[in-house]
């Protein structure tokens, strides 16, 4: 009997540990299906940060390490270059990524490291309880946020990949999300482009998942993909920003 559909290889036998309606599971399966069919699990390294996918290590086949908040990228960066022939991805969430992480993020943008970052973006801290993070919205509720974000008070959001798509070492930032079929296909499709880059050499590469927190939104998994477009998508534009082989960008 032919086989149509089956776990990729570079995923563990592990269950996941995410709440129902987070889309954590889907990103994880496209990096690993993109793993295997580059054939590349034994060269790849991924970095596991502090937030909901902080358990990212028990998940994929590949090896893993596990960074401090924020550092994944400072990690990654010892790893590539320690590496010359292995492939290392950094897995993120926007707290660790966008808040803590700042520097650690634009600075090895900058540098152009080899590496690939896969940013997971839902405009809250999840892990945590559900506080603001750089990505909520204007006048979004959260825990520290109950009468919406004040723009006035907390500034405005942090729009990574238009950030990111100004600095030289960037070879590719494109925003993606994985709301449905289509956009599950065009989000695969730039993971797999973002690694090809590294392979090549080209310089940092990022691919930015607008993603749902059903929990801490409140809101079924339904109805948080529902916000999701409504809200997230007209603030983040899908896209590609940046794209040095293609040229690319949104304008």
């Amino acid at each position: 009997m032919a086989v149509v559909f089956q776990k990729p290889h570079a995923l563990t036998d592990a269950p996941f540990h995410y709440c129902p309606g987070c889309t954590h599971g889907i990103v994880h399966r496209l990096v690993a299906e993109v793993i295997d069919e580059l054939g590349i699990e034994e060269r790849t390294v991924g970095v596991a940060p502090v937030g909901c996918s902080v358990f990212a290590y028990n998940y994929f086949n590949c090896d893993m390490v596990e960074a401090s908040h924020g550092r994944a990228p400072a990690v990654a960066t010892g790893l590539r270059r320690s590496l010359p022939d292995g492939v290392v991805f950094t897995y993120q969430g926007d707290g660790d990524l966008a808040a803590i992480g700042t520097a650690e993020t634009v600075h090895a943008a900058t540098r152009g490291e080899n590496i690939t970052v896969i940013f997971i973006n839902n405009a809250i801290y999840g892990m945590t309880g559900g506080q603001m993070a750089p990505t909520s919205l204007p006048g979004q509720v959260t825990q520290t946020t109950p009468y919406g974000r004040d723009v006035k008070i907390a500034g405005n959001p942090v729009r990574v990949c238009e950030m990111l798509s100004t600095l030289d070492g960037v070879a590719l930032a494109q925003r993606v999300t994985v709301d449905c079929v289509k956009n599950v296909n065009i989000a695969k499709k730039a993971i797999k482009k973002a690694f090809q880059y590294q392979m090549e050499g080209l310089g940092y590469t990022i691919v930015e998942v607008v993603s749902t927190c059903p929990t801490n939104w409140g809101l079924s998994p339904i109805e948080a993909l529902g916000w999701l477009r409504e809200n997230m998508l007209p603030y983040y534009p899908l896209g590609v920003y940046k794209d040095i082989k293609e040229g690319g960008e949104n304008k």
